[in-house]
């Protein structure tokens, strides 16, 4: 019979992200192409939170040509100032610190839709290479990072009046079953958000190499700026939930009644607010 003793020495303890890496289905379900894709769902889901706080219109994403996926939205960029209980600045900590950000406190966002803090730094450790780049304080900031470790000090360029951030990734082929990711999936995906944040615009960009010079999954509402070697979809919504009833209506049976009806109400003692929108088709 084998030696079947457990003492102390056997304990393991993972550091910092190292957990997320040796177990990456605890934190983004798979590690298949849902999985993969939901790097990307944390990301942009950060820059709708911002967009949901009233601090931007605009989110960009691109499927680069290597197969990396870049997320810019315009918003109040992520904070560059030490974090005094990290001694490190604040971008950093949030790429590199499970259940660091601003959504837990009173002031930092009034609704959110991501991980609470875990998002970025999840996508950081399960990524061979992260570039970050933000807009904040009267100048541009970036630093890279591999595998969730920073490669260098956060670095101070030029200045600048625009704020928002950027964050460009590529998911780490030995974690994931595959890394290629599928233009119609993001596409749906993103034209929902768009929909249920009305106003806000999101385009979606494929330069790959296989991309084909077509309208998105949806060619309601295709980019004028699609060309020859770049697939392109951008999705906004001034109507919010009401385009969005539209829009599933029009693929059904005739409506019962040609006025959506609307429903918006909020509280922002309690920071609550509700909108429904429904119609009746045949």
């Amino acid at each position: 019979m084998g030696d079947t003793s457990y003492t102390g020495s056997q304990i393991q303890v993972l550091e910092g992200l190292e957990a997320v890496r040796k177990r990456p289905s605890m934190y983004i379900g798979s590690t298949c192409e849902r999985g993969l894709h939901h790097l990307v769902h944390e990301i942009v889901d950060n820059s709708v939170d911002e967009a949901l706080a009233g601090h931007a219109d605009r989110i960009d994403v691109t499927i680069l040509a290597d197969g990396g996926i870049k997320v810019v939205d315009n918003g109040r960029g992520i904070p560059v100032d030490i974090v005094a209980s990290e001694g490190r600045p604040a971008l950093e900590v949030v790429l590199t610190v499970l259940h660091a950000g601003g959504k837990f406190g009173g002031g930092g966002y009034a609704v959110s839709g991501g991980l609470h803090g875990v998002g970025m730094s999840v996508v950081n450790a399960l990524s061979t290479r992260v570039e970050a780049e933000v807009r904040y304080g009267g100048h541009r900031w970036s630093q890279e990072y591999e595998k969730g470790v920073p490669t260098a000090p956060l670095k101070q360029h030029e200045e600048t009046s625009e704020t928002g951030t950027s964050l460009t990734f590529w998911a780490d082929g030995d974690i994931f079953e595959t890394t290629e990711y599928s233009f119609e999936t993001l596409s749906r995906r993103f034209q929902e958000m768009a929909f249920l944040n009305k106003g806000l615009t999101i385009k979606l960009t494929d330069e790959r190499d296989s991309a084909k010079a077509t309208a998105g999954a949806d060619t309601d509402q295709p980019s004028d700026d699609t060309d020859a070697h770049a697939r392109t979809v951008s999705y906004h919504y001034e109507g919010g939930l009401v385009d969005f009833v539209k829009y599933l209506n029009s693929r059904k049976g005739e409506v019962v009644h040609e006025t959506v009806i609307d429903i918006e109400a909020e509280d922002k003692d309690r920071l609550l607010s509700l909108e429904v929108a429904m119609q009746w088709n045949s």
